[in-house]
């Protein structure tokens, strides 16, 4: 079974992305929701691939992502969190103990 491409790679911008790109996107989420991110760079005029507004979304523009330093209690919970688990990957929900 072959999967289907993610999009027309033709046309498709690459590279970083400007503030009038960033703002479509952030419009477009906040009026109608991502729904498809397939269908999501055609219907709020981006010439990006689905994949990439997701990513975007996802690592950048979603108002619930904290920047900057970690407080004192995040620091000592990440703390106590390695001296359990130690340096192997282990999938955890955060948490605040």
């Amino acid at each position: 079974m072959v999967r289907l491409p993610c999009c027309e790679k033709v046309g498709l911008k690459k590279g970083p992305w400007t503030p009038e790109e960033d703002q479509k996107l952030l419009a477009h989420i906040e009026k109608h929701g991502h729904g498809s991110w397939r269908a999501l760079p055609l219907r709020a005029g981006l010439q990006r691939c689905g994949k990439s507004c997701r990513l975007r979304w996802t690592n950048y523009l979603r108002p619930d992502i904290k920047r900057g330093k970690f407080s004192l209690q995040e620091e000592q919970t990440i703390i106590q969190l390695h001296a359990l688990l130690g340096n192997r990957y282990v999938r955890l929900r955060f948490v605040p103990l």
